[in-house]
Formats: C-alpha cells, sequence, structure tokens
C-alpha cells in the first residue's frame, strides 16, 4: 500500500528510507488510533460536500459512506490496524476504500489535504473530550459541595504561610475548592468557541478550485461555522492546541493544591482527615505505613499539563505562517493531556468520596491564636481603633482566651464565612 503523497511505490525500499520512515512517522500511527472515529465522521461528510460539488454521483457517495460505516466497525471492533507502512490514518482508512471499492475509493481525496483532515479530527476529538472533561469537573465539585454540607460547622484552622492564621470550617474549605472547579466550568465558553470553528476544506491551507460547501460541512459536523481564511486552519494549529492544554492545566492546578491539603491535612502531624485504606497503599518494609499514593499521584499529574504546555508553547515558535512538519508534534501533548486529566478528575472524586474529617482533632488544632484577629475586632466593636486593637491584642494575647469556637463560627454571619460558607449558593451555578 502507498502513502497518500507517493507518486511511486519504489522510494522506499532501502534502509536509509525505512529508517527515514519511522522518524518522520514517529507515534503519528499509535495516536491516530484514537482519531479514526473523527476522521471517519469527517470522511462522510466530506464525500457528501463533494457530492453537492458534482464530483460524486449519488450512486458513489452511498458506496463510499457504506465502506466508511464499515471502517468504524472494524474499528469498534478493536481491529482497524494503522501501521508505520500506513504512515497515519488517512492512508490507512483510504487504502480500505481502495481495496474495497477500487478506482472510486481514490476520489475521496478529491478537494482536501491530510492537513485539514488531521485538523478536523482533532479538533472534534477535543470537542467532545472536552464535554466529557467538563461533566467531571462539575461531578467532582458536586461531591466537594456534598462533603462541605454534611461537615459544614466543623471547625478547622486555616494557614497563611503555612502557619495558622484564623478559624475557617470544612465547609469553607470544601466549598473553595469546589468554586475553584466551578469557575474553571465557566471559563470553558472560550476555549470551546475555539475548537468550535471548522477547518475542513482549507486543504492545504489554500482552499480548492473545487466548489466545496464549507457551512455545509461544519454544520453537518456540529460546528459552529467554518475556519473563515483558509490560512487560519494551520495558523492555529498548535495554537489552539495550547489553548486546550493550558485550560486543562487550570483544572489540574485546582486538583494539585486539594491534594497537597489531603496529603497533609491526613498526616500523623496534623490528623484532621482519615483515609479509607482503598486510596492508601503499604510499605514494603515498614508495616505500619498508610501511604495517601492516590492523593500524591493527582498532586504529581499536573506537572505532566505543565510539560505538555510548554511543548506546545514552543512548538510554534518561529514558525512562519502554512503548514511545516513540525505541527505533527502537536496531536501527543494533546491526548496525553486530555487522557491524564480525565485520569485525575475520576481519580479526585474517589479520593474525596473516600475522606471524612476528624471532628475531635480539628476541635483541638482550633487553638486560641486562631481567634487574635477576633479579638481585635471586638475591641473595635466597643469603640476602640482597630490599629490600637492590632496592637493590644499582641501586647495581651491572653484576649483571645474568652472567646468560644461555637460562638466565634456563630459570629460569622456574612457570606463566605466559616459560618456561612455559601455552599448552597455553589450548588445553584453548579
Amino acid at each position: 500500500m502507498s502513502k497518500l503523497w507517493q507518486k511511486s511505490t519504489t522510494d522506499t525500499r532501502s534502509d536509509i528510507a525505512k529508517k527515514v520512515e519511522a522518524f518522520t512517522v514517529g507515534l503519528d500511527y499509535e495516536l491516530d488510533q484514537v482519531l479514526v472515529p473523527y476522521d471517519v465522521k469527517a470522511s462522510r461528510v466530506h464525500a457528501q460536500a463533494l457530492n453537492k460539488a458534482g464530483i460524486l454521483s449519488d450512486d458513489e457517495l452511498v458506496k463510499l459512506t457504506g465502506a466508511l460505516s464499515e471502517v468504524l466497525k472494524t474499528w469498534e471492533k478493536g481491529e482497524f490496524i494503522i501501521t508505520v507502512q500506513d504512515e497515519d490514518m488517512h492512508t490507512a482508512i483510504e487504502n480500505v476504500l481502495i481495496d474495497k471499492l477500487g478506482d472510486l475509493g481514490k476520489k475521496i481525496h478529491a478537494g482536501r489535504s491530510r492537513n485539514d483532515q488531521v485538523l478536523t479530527a482533532v479538533r472534534l476529538y477535543e470537542k467532545e473530550s472536552l464535554e466529557k472533561i467538563l461533566n467531571e469537573v462539575r461531578a467532582c465539585a458536586s461531591l466537594l459541595i456534598e462533603l462541605g454540607e454534611k461537615y459544614e460547622k466543623v471547625p478547622m484552622p486555616g494557614f497563611t504561610h503555612t502557619r495558622k492564621a484564623m478559624l475557617s470550617s470544612v465547609g469553607l474549605w470544601a466549598g473553595g475548592f469546589a468554586e475553584m472547579l466551578i469557575m474553571q466550568m465557566e471559563a470553558s465558553a472560550g476555549v470551546l468557541s475555539l475548537v468550535n470553528r471548522s477547518p475542513l476544506g482549507t486543504a492545504a491551507g489554500f482552499g480548492t478550485t473545487f466548489d466545496i460547501d464549507r457551512e455545509f460541512e461544519a454544520k453537518e459536523l456540529g460546528f459552529s461555522g467554518p475556519i473563515i481564511c483558509s490560512t487560519t486552519a494551520q495558523l492555529s494549529r498548535g495554537w489552539i492546541e495550547l489553548q486546550v492544554v493550558q485550560f486543562l492545566s487550570g483544572v489540574t492546578a485546582v486538583l494539585n493544591r486539594l491534594a497537597s491539603d489531603v496529603i497533609q491535612f491526613s498526616s500523623e502531624a496534623q490528623p484532621w482527615f482519615g483515609l479509607d485504606e482503598v486510596v492508601c497503599t503499604g510499605s514494603s518494609i515498614m508495616p505500619q505505613k498508610k501511604n495517601p499514593d492516590l492523593a500524591e499521584l493527582i498532586r504529581a499529574g499536573h506537572s505532566e499539563l505543565v510539560g505538555s504546555g510548554s511543548a506546545l508553547q514552543m512548538l510554534t515558535v518561529n514558525l512562519g505562517s502554512g503548514y511545516h512538519r513540525d505541527l505533527q508534534l502537536s496531536k501527543e501533548p494533546v491526548i496525553k493531556s486530555i487522557n491524564k486529566t480525565l485520569q485525575m478528575l475520576k481519580a479526585c472524586q474517589i479520593l474525596v468520596a473516600a475522606m471524612a474529617p476528624n471532628e475531635k482533632n480539628l476541635r483541638a488544632a482550633c487553638t486560641s491564636e486562631l481567634f487574635a484577629a477576633e479579638a481585635a475586632n471586638q475591641l473595635v466593636k466597643k469603640g476602640m481603633s482597630f490599629r490600637d486593637a492590632y496592637r493590644k491584642v499582641a501586647e495581651e494575647p491572653e484576649l483571645t482566651n474568652s472567646l468560644a469556637i461555637e460562638g466565634m463560627l456563630k459570629s460569622y454571619s456574612h457570606l463566605g464565612t466559616p459560618g456561612n460558607s455559601g455552599l448552597s449558593i455553589l450548588k445553584k451555578r453548579l
């Protein structure tokens, strides 16, 4: 089977040619397995557009779309194979069409390039994957809100500079992470708008003289519309993928900080949350160990997203307009980042469901220094200036001893405090 760009079948026989092939193909033949259904979907729509343009007859359209459906069924069974010799899914699919339909299979590539083919498949994949990820983000935020509601008024220390600062609560702690995830969901409209434009029909980046109805193609594929300038398609390759990965790293950054807290607050030094053994592992040498491995790997996973973002950021540096083979390498960081983010979100849901606060230890940890700012506030309410009250409490720390946790929780009445964490509002936003 020949590659789509080959002029003859005799130029890939030498050992050098095979080494060049292995290097230039890279991991595409493996990565493309994920993208096959999207390429098949785009090929069906492209065949319809060729039919509308008079390139394919109605009978030819039926035969081509039927053969493409067979390709999809083969892929769904796990039997569609892409080899190094195929180079990519485009060649593998077209070779199947030629095997099944003869010369008719060769007609499918009229009016398109592998450039707009792969870009369309990737954007369809990104679009669908972002929806899946947002569902998992929503599920994760929901579990955090549930945890916060269940233990809303359980007090816990709040920290600045890793030192005890002021009174907090489990409801406020869990709600903060939930709101961060909700904010990230609300920000998704921007990145979704970027991936929601169809590159199909831009061909190699300059369009074709075939009368391709690009608005029709975009609508059939579920995009909001086509990319207008054909040159934008290749300019956006890698650039939009960077926006996707940066959005995902915003999600994983929240998970990273949540996991860090869970690790710290379930330690022997700060035994404030208990972790079910299902999310922990033991040691091969120390019988007593109960290690928070799930949380640690969630924490570490964020670095992979940052690395993928850095790779994409550097990939397009100093590239002029038009297609460059460098852009082939934009595929792997996106696929890896999407897979990693989904894994981390699902792991985080397991982690949150497997943890519970130790109320006794949390109350014991809420020592008097947490009430210093409030002691100053009490003096202000009696008429003293805040600056004088601040100095008085600093000089007489025993003034904090008269303040009790329960009274403190009740005194926090405004929105977003330990006594009024606003979880019901977050629930509505979710």
